[in-house]
């Protein structure tokens, strides 16, 4: 069975950074992963994504501040998020696509307030 295990997250400054990681636990071939944010009210936004390819997108607002990386054996992925702004304040859903399928995490509060 298929999880995704999330870590990181929390309250932090404006204009500090946090780390959020992603294993996708079992004997798997994950072809995508990558994180999703969600506020209240409001559908989930594009946050970053990689493929197998090395292919890699951002949301529009986090562009020059996030960066994803992935460790392809291990089905481990981080999301580096620098420069944060209140408005990158959401739960932050940890996505991954294998055998066609999509798998979510449990989510991680990213908190960014003074």
């Amino acid at each position: 069975q298929v999880q995704l295990v999330e870590s990181g997250g929390g309250l932090v400054q404006p204009g500090r950074s946090l780390r959020l990681s992603c294993v996708a636990t079992g004997s798997v071939t994950v072809s995508r992963m990558g994180w999703f944010r969600q506020v209240p009210g409001k559908p989930h936004r594009l946050v970053a994504i990689i493929d197998r390819s090395g292919y890699i997108d951002y949301g529009d607002s986090v562009k020059g501040r996030f960066t994803i990386s992935r460790d392809y054996a291990n089905n481990t992925a981080w999301l580096q998020m620098n420069s944060l702004k209140p408005e990158d304040t959401a739960v932050y859903y940890c996505n991954a696509y294998i055998d066609g399928q999509d798998y979510w995490g449990q989510g991680t509060q990213v908190t960014v307030s003074s």
